[in-house]
Parts: C-alpha cells; sequence; structure tokens
C-alpha cells in the first residue's frame, strides 16, 4: 500500500530545494558575525535567503526577521505591539492557538472578533469596536488552517489605521499557497514559518512594515538588525529561502488543486458531510468538512489505516484531538467533534485526492452502517 499524504496545512514535506540549500549551507562551516571568509560566506547566504523570503510576500529584505517559527513570529509582533502602546487587542475569533495564546498572556485587555456562519470575519462588527479608542492591536489570519477561509485582511487594515491601530496578519497558511502583497494588504506586521511550504522546522520569519517598530524579545546579540539575538540558524535559513522560491514558482500549480479539492467536496457532501467555509474565498488545497456524530478522531485513525495521511484541527498539540474551536466560532459546535481537515501541497496529486475520497466514503459507509444497527 502506497501512503498517501495530504496534511500539508500541518506540515508541508521538504522540498527538494531546500534539502539541497541546507546542505550547501552545512559546509559553510562559519558564523554569519565572524569577518573572515567562511562568516562572510555565510552572512552572503543569509542575505539572499533574506532576499527570497521579502519576495514572497513582496516586501523590501530589510523588513524581515528570521526567527524559529511562525509562533515566535506571532509572538514577536504581538509583544512589539504591546510595547508600542496598544492598549487593546481586537482578536480574531478563529486564529491559531500561536496567536490567540500570546495574546491573552501580553497583558491588556481582549475582545474576540466574531466571524459569520462561513468563517469570515466581521468587518462591521470591527468597525463599531474601533470606535472604543485607544490604540488597538487588531489581529486577523490571512487563511484559516482548518478551512482555508481567506480573511479580507485589505478592508480590515483600511478600518485599523484610520483608526491608528496596528494590524498583525498571521500569514503562516497562507504563504505558498495565494499570492501575498503585503503593502497592499496594509498589514504592519506578518508572520510566516518554513516548514509550511516545504522548508525546514524550526525557522519562520516576521516582515514589519515602516509603522511597526519591533521590541526584542531575546537579548544578548546584535544579530538581525537587534531584533532578535542569537547566532541565526544559518541552514534553516538556507532551506526557509529556497523553499519560499519554489514556492513562489508552484503559485498557478497549487491554485489548480481547487478542481480536485472541489471534486472531493463533491463527493463527501453527497454522501451527508457538511463543507465548512464553503462559500467564502477559501485556499485552493484545503478542504475542512464535518460529519455530526462521526468523531474526528476515528476518521483520522480510519483513514490512516487506509494509508491516507488527514487532519482534525490544527495539528500543533502533541497529538491532542479536541473539538474545533474554529467550527464552534462558525457557529456550529454540533459539527466540532466531527471536522477533518484534507490539504494538499507542492507534491500532491489528483489521484491522491481521489484516494482520500475513496478511502472516506468507504470509512464512512462503515460508520453509518454501525449506526445503523445499534438504532
Amino acid at each position: 500500500m502506497t501512503a498517501v499524504y495530504l496534511d500539508y496545512n500541518a506540515t508541508a514535506p521538504v522540498r527538494p530545494e531546500a534539502k539541497a540549500a541546507v546542505v550547501r549551507a552545512l559546509e559553510i562551516g562559519g558564523n554569519p558575525s565572524s569577518v573572515h571568509a567562511a562568516g562572510r560566506a555565510a552572512r552572503s547566504l543569509i542575505e539572499a535567503a533574506r532576499a527570497q523570503v521579502a519576495a514572497l510576500i513582496a516586501v523590501i529584505p530589510g523588513s524581515i526577521t528570521f526567527t524559529s517559527g511562525g509562533t515566535e513570529s506571532n509572538a514577536l509582533a504581538i509583544d512589539s505591539a504591546v510595547a508600542a502602546g496598544c492598549d487593546r487587542i481586537l482578536l480574531g475569533a478563529t486564529e491559531h492557538g500561536a496567536v490567540s495564546e500570546n495574546v491573552r498572556a501580553a497583558g491588556v485587555p481582549v475582545e474576540v472578533w466574531p466571524v459569520d456562519a462561513e468563517g469570515v470575519a466581521d468587518l462591521a462588527w470591527l468597525a463599531q469596536a474601533l470606535k472604543a479608542g485607544g490604540k488597538p492591536l487588531v489581529c486577523l489570519m490571512l487563511a484559516n488552517n482548518e478551512t482555508g477561509v481567506i480573511q479580507p485582511v485589505a478592508e480590515a487594515s483600511a478600518l485599523v489605521r484610520e483608526a491608528g491601530g496596528w494590524l498583525h496578519v498571521d500569514a503562516v497558511q497562507a504563504a505558498g499557497k495565494i499570492a501575498i502583497d503585503f503593502n497592499a494588504l496594509g498589514a504592519d506586521t506578518m508572520a510566516l514559518a518554513a516548514h509550511k511550504i516545504g522548508g525546514p522546522f524550526g525557522v519562520g520569519a516576521l516582515a514589519a512594515g515602516p509603522r511597526a517598530t519591533l521590541s526584542r524579545r531575546l537579548h544578548g546579540g546584535g544579530q538581525e538588525r537587534g531584533r532578535r539575538a542569537g547566532a541565526e540558524n544559518l541552514t534553516g535559513i538556507a532551506g526557509f529561502g529556497a523553499a519560499a522560491d519554489a514556492a513562489r514558482r508552484d503559485l498557478v500549480a497549487i491554485a489548480a488543486q481547487s478542481l480536485w479539492r472541489d471534486a472531493l467536496q463533491n463527493r463527501v457532501e453527497a454522501a451527508g458531510a457538511v463543507i465548512l467555509g464553503k462559500g467564502a474565498p477559501r485556499l485552493a488545497q484545503t478542504l475542512g468538512f464535518a460529519v455530526a456524530g462521526f468523531d474526528a478522531q476515528m476518521q483520522v485513525m480510519g483513514m490512516d489505516l487506509a494509508g491516507v495521511m488527514i487532519s482534525a484541527g490544527p495539528a500543533c498539540s502533541s497529538g491532542k484531538m479536541k473539538p474545533s474551536d474554529v467550527v464552534a466560532a462558525m457557529g456550529r459546535p454540533d459539527l466540532a467533534p466531527g471536522a477533518i481537515r484534507i490539504s494538499g501541497g507542492w507534491g500532491s496529486s489528483e489521484a491522491d485526492w481521489v484516494a482520500a475520497g475513496d478511502a472516506w466514503l468507504e470509512l464512512f459507509a462503515r460508520h453509518a452502517a454501525r449506526r445503523k444497527e445499534v438504532a
């Protein structure tokens, strides 16, 4: 049995280009802060990667600060906003835990910004909330990791800027799947992670615009233009840059996966599944759906036994599974325990998506038969 991997929203397999870049970096053997030849070679590699990552979201390279991953990038942005005077936070109801947990640890009042039944942030609510004054930090992800729903970031930015606030965008899930223009979106800060686009684990980036002043969380050195202390992760950064280049090249191919996604969507919907965010703009390679009474953990395990790897909700909790907060925020707590996600990426094929549909429909048929027997 050949395994099918459709869990790219959890992590993408490392791209060949990224592996090759990591190996080249390992061979340099210098500290990027050293002034000798090996150090200069390492520094050159980091700056080349910075330009590659910057190009992925259309910013100048100097806007990019390398971090240990998306979580640190989100934390750095949130802490910096509070240090810069943001005295209240408006938190999107479907944000990833890397944002919501850092927001709740920031020490300022937090208001949860609701979404509609499709999972799209309510801009009318935001406009009203911004009238309360103060200097707000507004957190809105670009694309949801569980449903693929794309948020109206540019529209939110216009409201936030008019109110004198700071807009932080978690683009970890969106990068490499849709074209991103940091300036056109109007973000003040934006978080990225290498492993979501086929780079190595343990490296990410935070982009900061001219309205944002970063306050470093790690002290001890002047690396990353004084924004983050500690010797840079040379190999990880090299792999990140190569993956960013490849992801930008593959944007059209990723967009084409919507055809495969929609074909699977039609199959599971016909069987009785509810498609999450169906009426909203979504990432082309993400399909979230649920069946009331069909436990998500059992679905993931059953699919794995059938040779298809998928997820239930976010895959960032050390293997723990719990009902989806995202689906509950969309007004369907009844579906939350049964929500799963299928997500493709750079190495996916149409045959993978068909195999996932075959496996899930067989699994669901057995589930329905058991329920009928019990009834």
